[in-house]
């Protein structure tokens, strides 16, 4: 059975069973309200804590009581070309209160900008777009569990507690063996608990005694207390805290009453009061419990309950109103427990109270008769989470206490009758906590924007590491796993692989956050009487459901809400369990409500096995752009949803009719306010830019601007493209134009591509993938990527840097692409090593020689010393130059201290799909292209059509992925009916669906085709599975990976080349390949990788200057490897040494005893006479701001010496006809050299050096001579 639903601009046939009964919320919520709440409300509670500040004599008092938000000074896209902040003012009013003269100072003070957050939910931060993500902590309260004993000998279970606050001093509980219970005040040595009562004011052992109905447990710890009253008690804990002290009462009570009492020291917050109040309350430890002996009102002495009456929560609920606070019941071992709550404390104090001692001491009495519960702490009951507003609200405190401690002593010193309230309060610990929290914090990450999804899930992600969370190394397995609370709350499927799973999970669907940070989820209420679902939605958390018996989505029910069948399969608790209707509380609201976004964009999830759909969920999110979109044939019907919340489409905001259209604006002539003001919207933010009259447009009109070939943060492209026409109505919050990824406003990772399911000459093996040469001609899988290069000119020791056109020792060739100012041209093809911008920098003068002095003075001035430290491409890019932004001091742009000018050059390439690059569908089958084969050669199907790409049916079985196959039917029919499929995830097209779609379209019901081989035309022998797959190509491209090197940058210790394609690194010939070396019998091959090609310091030299100049490779030295193997035994007192047989003992020298063994050029790049000073300027240019050298994370050798870009080139020109003089030969950084060259014949030379030479330079080249400073 299947309908027809309508997504946006597109129809699609979906095989849903239930009707929706909820619309899902808006996905990114999460972030906007919490942000929100903390504007609203969590400003004014942190000033609320703070507020007053008063001096030491308590004569002034400074006061916050309002603020105010002011408008951002640039919007979002000019933050992120400035490299700014996108933040608010915010201004506080103060009034200073001079107690003696009862004057008051009022005053607006400014107490820095703060960052606002954008539309979509993140935050740009020095123009760097970030996202903040929630996190998962256990929440403050009191925790009660169990333990057997650890020396075994009882077999007893030990009772332990603990009250954590969310700030302030732990107290832990716990029973020893004889059932005495001990506490300990922040990890100090354990005193009796009995200390702790008396310290908070039952000072006499008899007060103790009535407290507890003379317990024997308690009669038993009195007898090892060796304090008789309160102030005894004080000293006792005292003692504790403060060893070595001198002991005073008055200081033992202030010390003990500021850690526990002081609500400025120790803090519970709203949610750990709540569950304090929950855990230790009479309601939830007495219900559907016997009371022992009468229940009698204390003022009346009316009788309640008589003893035996089974109470239930109204019962309780009278008994409260009663104000009383102690009841005895039977327990489970036929005894009587008495059981004390902490009822009389309202939800007010935010610190602990007595009595929430006295009843914590009591429920562990109630546990040792077995009466109460112990805590599961993975319960998602015991977890909250902390989202963006929380964890701003606690870093906004941290800043104004440490500006309170300014502030006081500022109040001391300053001269009391001219002080104002701008003079006492210094802004900068506010701004520099909130600025860490935002550069620094785990949990402020550079947001994930490959693709809508992952910006999306990245909002959506819930972490358990970061401050306060756990770590990686010591987050156990039952951290990390699936709990049952995780029902429709956190996602059981999406989470990384490797150190970080279960510590990182995504939201669900329907999940929603309240105000306490507890995640609740919605299901519908069951009326219990008639056995009918309706239509009312009640939000859960995991505490609360673990009361009610849950029926799932899919359970029967008929167009009333009537269950269909007597029994009803449910949950409850942790149980699966079947219940009659009767007896139902709730109900699920949708089949989707326990995955995530991105896990319920996977059709057929329920035929995935968990391991593989999880890798599908995670996979998705680094599906790259395409040029071409195209919306998946089977879908979930998720898609539409997930591109709407995500933030990169354009929603239209009013009603209206687009009166122009064209691909970077869309003009919409509003039909609710035709006389209202113009508007210019930002497409991507939705933020209004400008208010007021736009040229060229009548009133009334908005104007969306949309984002042309953006770069993404990791480098994908973002452009926008509208999907409406000229005179088309539009209504409000209808997509107009489709973003990245998107088709008709539906995600469209991937591309639905002609799949057969085959085995091809060994090519698909190991989950390798065959593809046509179809998909690289027609731009199927071709993506945008563009990369950002930028330059500085800085002010040296030396004078300034210039941006210019004028760049030493280079030819006008490599100048050709630069403007009069010394930058790229847009449009300008450019490879590896080509100039961006031209820079100079000045270089210390070096002292001349007298024949130097002399030509000087007779030619005039020199070229002023300057050294060429131009931006250049690097290494294995290219592109095409798409924007370039120069920013300098003289036009008023904030540029960072020392920078007079700085350009930013944009390039982009277009990748089409090649062999190495990673593909994947959503089903978790990965895969590397391995080969691209012409289109004639494919398999075809029997009426001609060749397949488009060839999977491996190996990978099916074993990773029971099945849902793939499901899919590939069910999109062959949808291809060939021309319609579009949605198939909800737990709740789609069932395999018999399947077969009748196929028949519906007339094609082989099972599937399967005859496939003929494309080489030979002949048919292969058995029926092959073929049909639509959606693949998507995955942001590992080969282009970024694949890397060589001849020479570059040496390891400081060990000599060897360092490694990774960051570094400029070689390739690791490890232990293992060795070993097949060896096998081999490759003996000269394994000497040179060990030598020469690796860590000879001499040897690689003397190699390189032989290859150079044409001679015989000379004889490998010894490697330094050796050398510190040598060392290091000499070290351990081993008198090590090299003897060989004809010479006797060999003579290893070091380092610089090498003899003076250094070519002019060395192959670090440093010239005979180069200052090392020139080399440490250099390496200045490799490091970032902040001193770590950029790219990616960089081994601790990687300062090594070496990393000059400028190999200065040999010059191995002879005598030339007509004397013109050609360079033939530069090896350079990059230039690949393999094997011995001999004599080179040109041809062979030019191939190896893609240098430029003469016509007329003969084929045997003579020896170098050396040129100072010639560069190609």
């Amino acid at each position: 059975m299947s309908t027809i639903v309508k997504a946006g601009k597109r129809e699609r046939r979906s095989y849903a069973r239930i009707s929706e009964v909820l619309e899902l919320p808006n996905l990114i919520e999460v972030q906007r309200s919490s942000y929100n709440w903390f504007l609203e409300h969590g400003l004014r509670e942190t000033f609320r804590d703070i507020s007053p500040i008063q001096d030491f004599t308590g004569n002034l008092v400074l006061e916050f009581f309002d603020y105010s938000l002011g408008e951002p000074k640039y919007s979002v896209d000019e933050c992120k070309e400035r490299d700014a902040t996108y933040a608010v003012p915010l201004k506080v009013k103060v009034r200073l209160i001079h107690q003696d003269t009862g004057e008051v100072k009022e005053q607006e003070v400014f107490m820095g900008d703060f960052p606002k957050m954008t539309e979509n939910g993140t935050f740009i931060i020095n123009g760097a777009e970030r996202v903040i993500v929630s996190q998962l902590v256990r929440s403050p309260g009191v925790y009660f569990h169990k333990q057997p004993d650890p020396t075994g000998s009882t077999g007893k279970e030990l009772i332990g507690a603990t009250i954590i606050p969310n700030r302030g001093t732990w107290l832990e509980f716990e029973s020893d063996v004889s059932d005495g219970i001990y506490v300990r005040v922040d990890r100090t040595r354990k005193i009796p608990v009995t200390v702790l009562l008396r310290s908070i004011g039952y000072g006499g052992n008899q007060e103790i005694l009535d407290l507890y109905d003379h317990d024997p447990r308690i009669l038993g710890l009195l007898e090892k207390d060796h304090t008789d009253s309160t102030q005894a008690a004080l000293l006792e804990i005292y003692k504790r805290l403060r060893p070595g002290e001198p002991l005073n009462v008055d200081n033992a009570r202030s010390l003990f009453e500021s850690l526990f009492f002081d609500s400025k020291r120790y803090d519970f917050a709203q949610v750990g009061r709540y569950k304090v109040n929950k855990k230790l309350s009479l309601m939830n430890r007495i219900v559907n419990r016997e009371p022992a002996e009468d229940i009698v009102d204390p003022l009346s002495r009316e009788v309640l309950f008589p003893a035996g009456t089974v109470l239930d929560e109204a019962a309780v609920q009278k008994i409260l109103e009663h104000k009383i606070n102690k009841v005895r019941i039977k327990n489970s071992k036929g005894g009587v427990s008495l059981v004390i709550g902490n009822d009389g404390v309202s939800g007010d104090p935010k610190h602990l109270v007595a009595d929430d001692i006295v009843a914590t001491i009591s429920y562990i009495l109630n546990l040792m008769d077995g009466v109460g519960q112990v805590d599961d702490i993975d319960h998602l009951g015991n977890r909250r989470l902390r989202s963006v507003g929380e964890l701003l609200q606690n870093q906004f405190r941290i800043g104004l206490s440490r500006m309170e401690r300014v502030v006081r002593e500022r109040m001391t010193i300053q001269d009391v009758d001219a002080i104002t309230p701008q003079a006492l309060i210094n802004i900068r610990p506010v701004i520099a906590a909130i600025k860490e929290f935002f550069g620094s914090s785990q949990l402020s990450q550079f947001m994930d924007q490959t693709n809508p999804l992952a910006e999306l899930t990245h909002k959506r992600r819930l972490s358990a590491l970061g401050p306060g969370g756990l770590s990686r190394e010591r987050a156990g397995f039952e951290v990390r796993d699936v709990h049952h609370s995780h029902y429709g709350r956190v996602c059981p499927i999406e989470t990384p692989e490797g150190p970080n799973i279960g510590l990182i999970g995504s939201l669900s669907t329907y999940a929603r956050i309240n105000e306490y940070g507890f995640i609740e989820t919605p299901y519908r209420k069951v009326d219990k009487k008639e056995g009918r679902v309706t239509s009312e939605i009640v939000y859960l958390t995991a505490d609360d459901e673990d009361k009610y018996v849950i029926a799932q989505a899919n359970a029967p029910i008929d167009e009333n809400g009537y269950f269909i069948s007597k029994r009803v399969i449910c949950r409850y608790e942790y149980d699966t369990v079947v219940r009659p209707p009767h007896q139902v509380d709730y109900m699920d609201v949708s089949p989707k409500q326990l995955v995530s976004v991105a896990t319920a964009l996977i059709p057929f999830l329920e035929n995935d096995d968990a391991n593989r759909a999880l890798m599908g969920a995670n996979m998705q999110r680094q599906a790259v752009p395409l040029i071409r979109t195209e919306a998946p044939l089977v879908g979930t019907g998720l898609e539409y949803k997930a591109a709407k919340d995500s933030g990169v489409v354009v929603i239209c905001l009013e009603d209206g009719v687009a009166t122009r259209v064209t691909s970077d604006e869309i003009v919409v002539r509003r039909s609710k306010d035709p006389d209202g003001p113009n508007r210019r919207i930002n497409g991507r933010t939705g933020e209004v830019i400008e208010i007021g009259p736009l040229p060229g447009l009548e009133r009334g009109t908005d104007v969306y601007t949309l984002q042309k070939f953006k770069r993404s943060n990791q480098g994908t492209c973002i452009n926008q493209h509208p999907i409406v026409r000229r005179g088309q109505e539009v209504k409000a919050d209808e997509i107009i134009a489709d973003g990245a990824c998107t088709n008709l406003g539906e995600l469209a990772l991937g591309r639905n591509v002609l799949a057969a399911f085959l085995p091809w000459e060994g090519y698909n093996y190991e989950d390798a993938i065959l593809i046509s040469e179809k998909l690289v001609k027609e731009d199927v899988f071709t993506s945008i990527h563009i990369e950002e290069y930028e330059a500085e000119a800085r002010d040296t020791k030396l004078g300034p840097e210039e941006i210019t056109r004028d760049i030493p020792n280079v030819g006008e060739d490599a100048l050709r692409d630069l403007d009069a100012r010394g930058i790229v041209r847009i449009g300008a093809e450019v490879r590896a090593g080509d100039i961006l911008v031209g820079k100079v920098t000045p270089k210390g003068e070096t002292e001349l020689t007298a024949e130097e002095r002399l030509l000087r003075a007779i030619f005039g001035e020199k070229a002023r010393e300057v050294r060429d430290t131009s931006l250049r491409v690097p290494h294995g890019e290219s592109g095409i130059v798409v924007d370039v932004k120069v920013f300098t001091r003289e036009d008023g742009d904030e540029l960072s201290p020392g920078v007079n000018q700085l350009v930013r050059v944009y390039v982009a390439q277009k990748r089409k799909i090649s062999e190495g690059d990673k593909m994947a569908g959503r089903h978790g089958n990965k895969g590397v292209i391995a080969r691209i084969l012409p289109e004639e050669d494919m398999p075809f199907l029997p009426d001609g059509t060749p397949v488009e790409i060839v999977l491996n049916p190996l990978g099916v079985p074993s990773r029971m992925n099945i849902g793939q196959i499901l899919e590939t039917h069910l999109g062959w029919a949808a291809k060939a009916m021309g319609i579009h499929i949605a198939s909800p995830v737990f709740d789609g097209a069932t395999e018999e669906d399947a077969f009748a779609a196929l028949r519906e379209a007339n094609l082989p019901e099972d599937g399967k085709t005859i496939l003929y081989d494309g080489r030979t035309g002949e048919p292969f022998d058995n029926r092959i599975t073929v049909g639509y797959v959606y693949m998507l190509k995955l942001a590992h491209l080969v282009d970024d990976k694949i890397h060589a090197r001849s020479t570059g940058p040496y390891s400081l210790v060990t000599q060897q080349p360092l490694g990774g394609k960051a570094q400029f690194g070689g390739q690791r010939f490890g232990e293992m390949e060795v070993w097949a070396l060896e096998a081999y019998g490759a003996a000269y091959t394994l000497q040179e990788i060990l030598t020469v090609k690796s860590d000879d310091v001499v040897g690689r030299v003397k190699t390189y200057e032989a290859i150079v100049k044409g001679e015989n490779i000379p004889e490998p030295g010894v490697p330094e490897s050796f050398k510190v193997l040598v060392k290091e035994l000499q070290s351990l007192c081993l008198d090590v040494r090299v003897l060989s047989e004809e010479a006797g003992e060999v003579e290893i020298r070091e380092g610089e005893d090498d003899g003076d063994y250094r070519l002019d050029v060395n192959m670090e790049g440093l010239e005979k006479g180069d200052d090392e000073s020139d080399l440490r300027d250099y390496r200045q240019d490799f490091v970032d701001d902040d001193g770590a050298l950029e790219d990616e994370e960089i081994d601790v050798e990687a300062e090594s010496e070496g990393q000059e870009d400028e190999v200065d080139d040999y010059d191995l020109t002879g005598e030339l006809e007509d004397e013109d003089e050609a360079i033939v030969a530069g090896l350079k950084k990059g230039d690949m050299v393999v094997g011995l060259i001999d004599e080179v014949s040109l041809d062979q030379l030019e191939e190896l050096e893609e240098a430029e030479v003469d016509d007329d330079v003969e084929n045997d080249i003579p020896k170098p001579t050396r040129k100072k400073k010639i560069n190609q």
